[in-house]
């Protein structure tokens, strides 16, 4: 137990240098690091939103028109399906959150009822899915040949659900294109989404960006009269007037068909017009969007080609000739900033549904100092203490405990360095409670040591009886603190999650610096010294 090989000493030292070069960043000044060569660590521990500062905002989104969306591609599968049949009917529209159809003839209802109830979907509430199947859309006759299509709540938990983790995954995808660090991004509730993004000063501009829905489409002008003269006497069938995204006041006649959607880009990045040198945005669209553009723009030469985004034409260009490689540029009024944020929603796709600030912070870099420093102190107070009580306590093998403490600190730090982790206050309190457990293995051993000096053993013989009879024990303490450490990863989230690395890795190098670390240091100390009597 107490023997080690050459090459396990070797490793033991290696992984404690290891350790703390990889710890060294965090304390070196960033003019320093910057001229360090490059195979030597550069990794740093990121500050949590709590301590750095940054911005933070609750989003809802917006059921209605998730619903609606719903109910709206409902109605398109009901006018296909009775054309389909050759049934009949008026009156299709949505109101009060259901879709309704009047059949026209009365000997048509029944096979009108029979064939849109095919249009229900089973919807999957449970992990039992054979047993907790529900259908999407509930189908009822009412009275004058009236057909009603309500989504049931099954549905709409579930349209809910899928919305909130689609939205999930593009408001990542937007914030990770800003270039940030371990943003926090999590559903809350039933609806709504929480995002904690630290460092990230500008809450204004963060709202821009996740709460644009970000619906690209192309549509063509309609030139046969202009926008002013449609709104003063009637605007033309199949188009609608919608304004410029500028704020100008300008507005465009639009015809409602989508000649191209924003679903088909594959890339858009910010860039430069070659002659003016202005800020644009340049696209490209895959297979299937490529041959649809060059077809638009090969048939409509001369006219204007609407590029809109929510609803607001960003610019109208006209098509001067078919552009069939499948790419193009965006051009307006840009600023760089506006031209980066403006490519980062077109690559990361549009939101599902609207969101809507529901709460919005800025917490400012004050707070973080005061958390610092809090956690500073508390960790000196809980180092000192430590170290004074197991110098007290066990003398020249408290010394060697302490030793090994310091490393097991700069191990941790070295360790969330190398994995990149966002440090916050519960972090610092997994920190400072690693702090106060890592001399627990110590204590074991040493009591244990203890108990066989008593019983009369030799020191060589006391100690190698106390290291191997305090391994089961200190294991055991452990493991099953780890558990503890795992189920609240898996089960927590933000701020827990951080405690819970911090606890974890806490746990793995006390046990190494505890058992391993001090007992190779108490081997040196025995082979050169030779002791007759244990100072503990």
């Amino acid at each position: 137990m107490l023997h080690f090989a050459k090459w396990k000493t070797g490793l033991v030292v290696g992984l404690c240098v290891l350790g703390v070069l990889l710890a060294m960043p965090n304390v070196v000044p960033t003019s320093v690091l910057s001229k360090l060569p490059d195979w030597l660590p550069h990794k740093t521990v990121h500050l949590g939103l709590d301590l750095q500062g940054g911005s933070h905002l609750l989003m809802e989104v917006d059921v209605d028109e998730v619903i609606t969306d719903r109910l709206q591609s409902i109605i398109d599968d009901v006018r296909t399906n009775l054309r389909g049949e050759k049934i009949g009917y008026q009156n299709l529209n949505i109101g009060n959150r259901k879709a309704s159809v009047r059949i026209r003839k009365s000997e048509d209802l029944d096979r009108a009822l029979t064939k849109l109830r095919t249009l229900a979907t089973p919807v999957n509430t449970g992990i039992l899915a054979a047993t907790s199947q529900s259908m999407d859309i509930d189908v009822q006759s009412a009275s004058g040949n009236q057909i009603t299509l309500e989504l049931t709540a099954a549905a709409i938990d579930e349209r809910i659900r899928s919305t909130i983790e689609q939205s999930i995954e593009i408001i990542r995808r937007r914030i990770d294109a800003l270039g940030t660090t371990e943003p926090t991004i999590q559903r809350q509730g039933v609806n709504r989404i929480l995002i904690q993004v630290p460092g990230l000063k500008d809450p204004e501009r963060l709202k821009e960006l996740v709460g644009t829905t970000a619906k690209l489409v192309f549509r063509l002008v309609n030139t046969s009269t202009t926008a002013q003269q449609a709104i003063e006497t009637k605007i033309p069938s199949g188009s609608e007037i919608l304004e410029s995204e500028d704020g100008s006041g300008q507005k465009y006649l639009i015809e409602k068909r989508v000649m191209v959607s924003g679903e088909n880009l594959v890339d858009a990045q910010p860039g430069f017009d070659q002659q003016t040198n202005e800020p644009i945005v340049t696209f490209r669209f895959d297979t299937s969007g490529a041959t649809r553009f060059g077809r638009v723009t090969q048939k409509n030469v001369g006219r204007p080609f609407a590029i809109v985004l929510d609803n607001k034409v960003i610019s109208a260009p006209v098509i001067r000739e078919a552009i069939l490689g499948g790419s193009g540029q965006i051009s307006g009024s840009f600023t760089v900033q506006e031209a980066n944020d403006l490519s980062i929603l077109l690559r990361a796709g549009a939101l599902p549904a609207r969101l809507a600030v529901k709460e919005e912070r800025s917490v400012g870099p004050g707070l973080g100092a005061d958390s610092v420093s809090a956690g500073k102190i508390a960790s000196i107070i809980g180092l000192v203490a430590v170290v004074g009580f197991i110098i007290v306590a066990y003398g020249l093998f408290g010394v060697f405990a302490n030793f090994a403490l310091a490393i097991n600190i700069l191990l941790i730090i070295g360790v969330l360095s190398l994995l990149q982790a966002t440090l916050t206050l519960p972090g610092i309190a997994g920190i400072v409670l690693t702090i106060g457990m890592a001399v627990d293995a110590n204590v074991l051993i040493f009591e244990r040591i203890r108990e066989e000096i008593k019983a009369g053993k030799t020191p060589i013989a006391s100690i190698e009886a106390g290291y191997k009879r305090a391994l089961g024990t200190i294991l055991d303490a452990n493991i099953t603190t780890f558990i503890a450490a795992f189920v609240l990863f898996q089960l927590g989230s933000g701020p827990v999650r951080g405690f819970a690395v911090t606890l974890a890795i806490g746990i793995i190098t006390s046990v190494f610096t505890a058992f391993t670390l001090t007992r190779l240091l108490v081997s040196v100390w025995l082979r050169r010294t030779r002791p007759s009597t244990v100072p503990i």
